[in-house]
């Protein structure tokens, strides 16, 4: 049986609403992120039907556990079968958890030399390899093959590499890929499609 994949990010979180980049710390969602999940979870409803046919993974950290619990409310599925796994969690930014850009650029210039809107993050000092997230991810990616049926609850930078690892795009391209959080994106057939309000790009 082809195996479908619905991935989807947490709502919008306070450390978002101040430019925070939040790696692995935490940070509640806020009253729009809430609404977004809700959104989303809706949209999710009316494409999978019975939920109970599906296996729900999600990121252990606290913005995405909120943003499964809303999912699962949202489209009648039992919290309790929802499964944890640390390999989805957020890219490690190290040093720079919690800061904003203005603090980055103030206090290691240097390490933002060379580098763009899209690849700065992994020069963090004790931060994560753009390589260990995409084995980490590869990994998680084999492991799921023979659910059928998985919804998963990720974040910003994780999902674009789970995205660009599942559509075989290159490095730069799949950092480029969109982190709103007001879409999903369905997996099948090595191919990736954005859902909306409107079914749209296929890549």
């Amino acid at each position: 049986m082809q195996q479908m994949i619905y991935l989807l990010r947490h709502g919008e979180t306070e450390y978002n609403t101040q430019g925070r980049y939040q790696g692995q710390l935490d940070s509640p969602l806020t009253e729009l992120g809430r609404e977004q999940v809700q959104q989303n979870a809706r949209m999710l409803k009316t494409i999978i039907g019975h939920a109970h046919d599906w296996k729900i993974i999600s990121s252990p950290l606290g913005r995405a556990v909120e943003s499964t619990e809303i999912l699962c409310e949202t489209i009648g599925y039992d919290y309790n079968k929802v499964e944890f796994d640390r390999r989805l969690t957020e890219v490690a930014v190290g040093q720079w958890a919690g800061l904003n850009m203005s603090d980055i650029q103030q206090t290691w210039p240097d390490l933002l030399t060379n580098t763009d809107a899209f690849n700065w993050y992994f020069h963090a000092p004790d931060g994560e390899s753009y390589e260990a997230v995409v084995s980490r991810l590869s990994s998680w990616l084999n492991e799921i093959q023979h659910y059928p049926k998985v919804a998963v609850v990720s974040h910003g930078l994780t999902g674009r590499i789970l995205r660009g690892i599942y559509a075989r795009l290159h490095k730069e391209d799949a950092l480029q890929l969109e982190v709103s959080q007001d879409v999903f994106f369905k997996l099948a057939n090595q191919e990736v499609t954005r859902i909306c309000s409107n079914f749209e790009d296929v890549y």
